[in-house]
């Protein structure tokens, strides 16, 4: 098994005064308002235990106060925690000295803010350059580079322009190609579209998941918002007063919510559009792999089913079905299956959404085929599947009621 790029290990942070002689509260299992009640420290973070691999997008999400930007923090220990390890690609980072602690922050670790943090005087270039600047490099080559990750997110043009001429969301692209510029391996992006208008929040949420397709990433992305996590998130990891409570793929957060808090969260999702076809598919069991006509019949009449999913060398061909087979004629068994054979089945792909396919699984006599991009068969859908994601979960008892828009209020590490 690949060893995770980041691994998180017992991470406890607690705001205040006398952090240590409060840990053990912590480690009892005394809840965050008691502490802060009776100590007038807050908790941060409890008992955190995760990994990260390398190439995925890792959402943290919860509500406002839950822990998620203290989190993201200590990955480059912005934040010190008050006890835990943090490995990064094999490397201790509470071990680090301050130089080395600037050189990791430097060349490992980019982010992205989501109030944008450009250089008001400073033009869009120089703003984009500005980490490569930072690196040592110099001037020309780092304007080139700077140049490029412009014209990538979509400002070629802006970039003799000031940060105040340009609209939000041509902020938080100059924000993420200021990232991207450095070539650090891991980025974190703290809420980084939250202050944009809905539809280029959107625009935003496509033009990362097409960059991450080409770059490869490691990235971290904090959000309140779980339709943008389920979206963006490989996988997802759901805070709630400094505690981790799931973490999971997005179909596990959304089919198998650990408890009433996430469930909370879940129930007004569109599944059908959250969730894709991969997700309900399930093993195509009938298979034909012969190359003529009889030999087809025969494999057929071997099988508890009337109809098989005919695949070569070549993938996924079409469906044949037992008494299409016999309608031919015996003189013509010796003859290749040829397209007239085969039965009318949509196909579909893994990755297209559930609601999308609705209206062919019901009108269809036959399970769907999901065929990838290489025509290889990976699997069969069928209305009974689909149906299971229309199940409606137990009803909760607990509400996230929290101003989900709010920012994360950060207490000063003392």
């Amino acid at each position: 098994m690949t060893k995770p790029l980041i691994e998180v290990k017992g991470l406890y942070k607690v705001f205040g005064s006398q952090p240590q002689k409060v840990l053990p509260r912590v480690k009892q299992g005394q809840s965050k308002d008691q502490i802060l009640a009776e100590t007038g420290h807050t908790v941060g973070l409890k008992e955190i235990d995760l990994h990260i691999n390398k190439g995925e997008i890792f959402v943290i999400m919860g509500l406002s106060g839950s822990g998620k930007s203290t989190l993201i923090r200590h990955f480059n220990r912005l934040i010190e925690p008050s006890e835990g390890e943090i490995w990064v690609d094999g490397t201790d980072v509470m071990k680090l000295s301050q130089g080395q602690l600037q050189e990791f922050r430097r060349h490992k670790m980019s982010m992205v803010f989501q109030r944008f943090g450009l250089l008001p005087h400073r033009n869009v270039l120089d703003n984009v350059a500005y980490g490569l600047e930072i690196q040592g490099i110099e001037k020309a080559h780092r304007q080139k580079v700077a140049g490029e990750w412009l014209e990538t997110v979509g400002l070629n043009g802006y970039a003799a322009q000031f940060p105040s001429q340009l609209s939000g969301g041509q902020q938080q692209r100059v924000g993420l190609a200021r990232a991207l510029a450095t070539d650090a391996e891991i980025l974190l992006m703290d809420e980084a579209f939250s202050a944009l208008d809905p539809l280029i929040r959107s625009e935003m949420q496509d033009q990362l998941i097409e960059l991450q397709s080409s770059l490869h990433k490691t990235i971290i992305f904090i959000t309140h918002d779980l339709d943008e996590a389920l979206r963006l998130g490989d996988r997802i990891a759901i805070l709630k007063d400094g505690a981790l409570v799931q973490q999971g793929t997005p179909d596990e957060i959304l089919l198998h919510p650990a408890d009433d808090y996430v469930e909370a969260f879940v129930k007004d999702v569109n599944r059908a559009r959250a969730l894709t076809v991969e997700t309900v598919m399930k093993p195509p069991v009938s298979r034909i792999t012969a190359e003529t006509l009889g030999e087809a019949l025969s494999q057929m009449k071997r099988l508890k089913d009337d109809y098989a999913y005919h695949v070569t060398e070549e993938g996924y061909q079409g469906v044949l079905t037992q008494e299409g087979l016999e309608q031919v004629n015996k003189s013509l068994h010796q003859q290749e299956i040829s397209e007239e054979v085969y039965e009318d089945v949509p196909v579909v792909s893994p990755d297209t959404p559930i609601e999308q396919i609705v209206g062919d699984t019901i009108e269809s006599d036959y399970s769907l085929p999901v065929v990838d991009d290489d025509g290889n068969l990976k699997g069969l859908v069928a209305a009974e599947n689909v149906a299971e994601v229309f199940a409606e979960p137990e009803s909760s008892d607990i509400e996230p009621t929290e101003a989900a828009n709010e920012e994360e209020p950060e207490p000063k590490a003392s």
